[in-house]
């Protein structure tokens, strides 16, 4: 087989295995939901945030341990964070039920602002690196060190805001799957997405190679899209059997938590801060996506119900107009 075509369908394989588990871990993770009590914003935000986005988290390890490239890791977490927030938009252009925006819950707009404070972050240590200016202990970056805190603190805040509001009992349909069945599927369909997660980095390098595209272009928009069919086919699930919170909580969760496998990439990365070793062109990807949260957190409080020519919101309209610039940007650097 001609080596092109090789090295495709083995993406589009990886891509399948992750959309795959992707999609039974909506269920199982509406049934750990249902069956602990926990609200589905905290399972969005925390279960299932954590183990769609593992595809990131080992591609990046495996980026920057593995194949020594550091571009492919940066691109990826940074895409993935737009390409996150792009799928809040089609979900609203799809859930013809009413507006997205107005049906979920106000306490997605801390968890949206939090992402904003973690994406600058990631988007001027991307600048600072490029320019030599990045202080750092050791190999590690101090923002690496300052990303950490500052999650562990979004982590905390949401939990102590789920806790004053309790779940809407009728957010999804009720399910018949006991607590064991949901954290054994939970737990299988996690080791899926973790062995292609390991696998993509190596197709990533070898498509880099034989298009002659950079990594840079490969990791924000080719890896980005592999790693996050996770979140796409899992915040559609949700919104298939109505768990609307979940659904947002997962892919603003996601963010998070993409922007914590950053300063995790960074550790790893012992020849020196990572922020230093990779192209200045993902600060375009961070600040599209700080501005696209920015966007999310006025249509979370604005709670906007107007489809602009029946098809989309105006903010949903410029999510998607974001995500298409910061991919033009990234193509034009190829």
């Amino acid at each position: 087989m001609n080596p092109v075509a090789l090295v495709w369908l083995q993406f589009l394989l990886c891509a399948g295995l992750i959309g795959f588990a992707g999609v039974r871990l909506s269920r199982y993770g509406d049934a750990i939901a249902t069956r602990t009590g926990l609200s589905r914003n905290w399972v969005g935000l925390i279960l299932l945030a954590t183990v769609t986005s593992l595809p990131e988290l080992v591609t990046g390890l495996s980026a920057v341990t593995v194949t020594h490239a550091p571009d492919i890791a940066v691109g990826d977490v940074l895409g993935s964070c737009v390409f996150n927030l792009m799928i809040l938009a089609l979900i609203d252009v799809l859930y013809r039920k009413g507006s997205l925006y107005k049906e979920v819950g106000p306490g997605h707009l801390v968890s949206a602002g939090f992402g904003v404070i973690l994406l600058a972050g990631a988007g001027l240590a991307v600048v600072l690196g490029a320019q030599g200016m990045m202080p750092a202990l050791g190999h590690i970056s101090l923002t690496s060190m300052l990303l950490l805190g500052i999650y562990l603190v979004a982590m905390r805040t949401v939990y102590v805001i789920e806790q004053r509001h309790p779940a809407r009992a009728d957010e999804a349909e009720p399910t018949s799957m006991t607590l064991k069945v949901a954290l054994m599927g939970y737990g299988m369909a996690s080791i899926v997405i973790v062995g292609a997660g390991i696998w993509l980095p190596i197709i990533g390098v070898e498509l880099a190679r034989l298009m002659g595209w950079t990594h840079s272009f490969v990791g924000t928009l080719f890896i980005a899209f592999a790693t996050s069919v996770p979140e796409l086919a899992t915040t559609w699930g949700a919104v298939r059997i109505g768990a609307l919170d979940m659904a947002v909580g997962n892919l603003l969760g996601s963010n998070l938590f993409d922007v914590l496998i950053l300063a995790l990439d960074d550790v790893a990365y012992v020849t020196g801060p990572i922020y230093t070793k990779v192209s200045q062109v993902h600060a375009a990807s961070a600040f599209s996506a700080c501005v696209m949260s920015a966007i999310v957190i006025v249509s979370l409080a604005s709670r906007p119900t107007r489809r602009v020519a029946g098809v989309a919101t105006w903010s949903s309209l410029a999510l998607l107009a974001l995500y298409l610039l910061n991919a033009a940007i990234q193509f034009l650097h190829v």
